[in-house]
């Protein structure tokens, strides 16, 4: 678990003198660092998609995914926890929530953190989440010199997220092949990209991304779901 508890301290660390710069920065260029990482977002979100092997698994999915959210309404609930721990952690501050479940997506969305837990959790290893480690430190420190405190506690989800599937390495591991896991990285970073047009703020309505987190897990049903029609026709 090395590599897990290295994450959320990198996230920590980070966020903690992200918070630092923050106050020294005038809010003319705290839009400014907004509108660029956004733009590094939408690269992420772009450079991540665009590695499916199949574009109808990643539609599939995330209108799937979507629907799902939304009959679920994930979004309602992940921004009363935000504005709970907002409450408590950091009155005042406006941006709290919007850091905590950016960063939460970006830290926790791609094939880094799936593989990185598996590694941990069969065989110990901690390289790959080490290398993303210190990726999510620079990111932390950022978003949290834009965003505040929320980017900090983003570090907990996170934890839990990977600690999860570590513990369940044993059972994941023969579902999660490379196709999947690189078609969920796939999904995933299609949530990266609707994250990037709400920071550019690109579109009229909100795009509700968490509603869509149902989406990243939809691959893991489409597969058995796909062989099965092959099987039957």
């Amino acid at each position: 678990m090395l590599g897990i508890w290295a994450n959320f301290f990198a996230v920590i660390v980070g966020g903690g003198i992200g918070l630092l710069l923050k106050g020294g920065l005038p809010k003319r260029l705290q839009g400014a660092i907004n509108q660029a990482l956004a733009l590094c977002v939408l690269v992420i979100g772009v450079s991540g998609a665009i590695q499916t092997e199949n574009a109808m698994i990643v539609i599939v999915c995330v209108v799937v995914g979507t629907l799902l959210g939304e009959l679920l309404r994930i979004e309602r609930g992940i921004d009363r926890m935000a504005n709970w721990a907002q409450s408590r952690l950091a009155k005042g501050e406006n941006a709290f929530a919007e850091g905590l479940i950016n960063a939460t997506l970006l830290f926790s969305v791609g094939a880094m953190a799936v593989v990185g837990s598996l590694e941990a959790g069969l065989s110990g290893k901690a390289d790959t989440l080490l290398a993303k480690s210190a990726l999510d430190f620079t990111s932390s420190i950022i978003f949290a010199s834009n965003f505040g405190a929320g980017v900090l506690c983003a570090a907990v989800p996170l934890t839990i997220y990977q600690g999860a599937i570590a513990l369940l390495a044993g059972a994941l591991s023969p579902l999660l092949t490379e196709e999947l896991i690189n078609e969920m990285s796939a999904v995933g970073s299609v949530l990266i990209i609707g994250l990037s047009f709400n920071m550019l703020h690109l579109t009229r309505e909100r795009i509700p991304v968490g509603n869509m987190l149902p989406a990243m897990l939809a691959p893991i049903a489409y597969f058995p779901l796909a062989h099965w029609v092959e099987a039957l026709f």
